[in-house]
């Protein structure tokens, strides 16, 4: 039995927000709720961030619905989720997120072709308002071109 899924949930304001500067792939620990739920695709990951507890990397904020069948043993939608990496990944992130402005977000919310969650993470440094409107030109700028080109 092989799983397709086209569920690729996209962070497209962190793009806006933040450089990135390294970019990881992690997994998940999810209830069997959750799971059912991100299938049907109602999961958010806009105001969602990581963060290290206990030496462990945690998803924060991320909203998960609660899964409509179920009736009694639901999930909480904000719950705490651990992201699970191996230990060379973890210390390097840790020791990369000392420098100061420094960031770890989640980018993008995938099933892959096994059927298992995965959230690719990145380092990020937050962009000054001058940045993002350098941004916004390269934008325009390439939405003219390609408009030329047609």
């Amino acid at each position: 039995m092989t799983i397709i899924s086209s569920i690729n949930i996209k962070n497209r304001r962190a793009s806006f927000d933040y450089f990135f500067l390294d970019k990881y792939l992690a997994g998940i620990q999810l209830t069997g709720t959750e799971i059912k739920s991100i299938r049907e695709g109602k999961i958010n990951i806009n105001d969602a961030f990581c963060s290290y507890i206990n030496n462990e990397l945690w998803l924060v904020n991320a909203h998960i619905a609660e899964y409509t069948e179920e009736k009694h043993f639901n999930h909480a939608p904000k719950r705490n989720r651990k992201l699970l990496l191996q230990k060379q990944e973890l210390k390097k992130i840790f020791l990369k997120l000392k420098d100061a402005g420094l960031t770890i977000i989640p980018i993008r919310f995938f099933i892959n072709e096994k059927g298992f969650a995965k959230v690719e993470i990145a380092l990020a440094k937050g962009k000054k308002n001058f940045d993002k409107r350098d941004s916004i030109k390269k934008k325009d700028v390439e939405r003219e071109i390609s408009r030329k080109i047609k």
